[in-house]
């Protein structure tokens, strides 16, 4: 599994599974030799995450900033992760209108769980373009999301672009592609 990409996610309505499909088709279609494999942690050991040198991990934000409850269950496994020659990137889904205080908040618990792991983070997305009160999920200097930021209730419309470009900007930071 070196070789691949590991790709969890966990997803209850299904909008994240869907996100974790675009990006794993937009991978293949920048890079047909490169290979994804994709896991839903409702199915699949979280232990399979160290066997990949990259991973890419979705995640949405429920309520007023709760973790998904697939996460939720295997978030103390995590702990047991040695992700130390790993780098992570990371999506998340949430909505700015319905909770702008919230907004993302999982995508940046996950990705301070993963750092604490020893991963290498990569994947950062610009704020711009947005409209939320609060979020977790914000570099220290609030100019950039932890991740990519998916919001499918408010922004649909922009999901597949935001995926073509982030897919693009993560395969150069996991080292897979150049720049032209």
């Amino acid at each position: 599994m070196q070789n691949s990409i590991g790709l969890f996610y966990g997803s209850s309505t299904c909008y994240t599974e869907m996100a974790a499909e675009k990006i794993r088709d937009c991978i293949q279609a920048k890079m047909p030799a490169q290979t994804i494999d994709v896991h839903n942690i409702a199915n699949d050991c979280i232990h399979l995450m160290p066997q990949y040198n990259q991973l890419i991990l979705g995640i949405p934000t429920w309520d007023y900033g709760e973790l998904q409850e697939d996460w939720e269950n295997h978030w103390d496994a995590l702990e047991n992760l040695d992700l130390s020659h790993t780098k992570v990137a990371i999506f998340g889904l949430g909505d700015q209108v319905g909770y702008p205080q919230w907004f993302q908040d999982a995508l940046g618990y996950l990705w301070a769980k993963v750092v604490n792991l020893g991963a290498s983070p990569i994947g950062l997305w610009p704020n711009k373009g947005y409209e939320f009160e609060q979020s977790k999920a914000l570099t220290e200097d609030e100019n950039f999301f932890l991740g990519l930021a998916l919001d499918d209730e408010n922004q649909f419309n922009l999901t597949d672009q935001y995926i073509d470009q982030w897919c693009q900007q993560i395969l150069l930071e996991f080292g897979l592609a150049r720049y032209d």
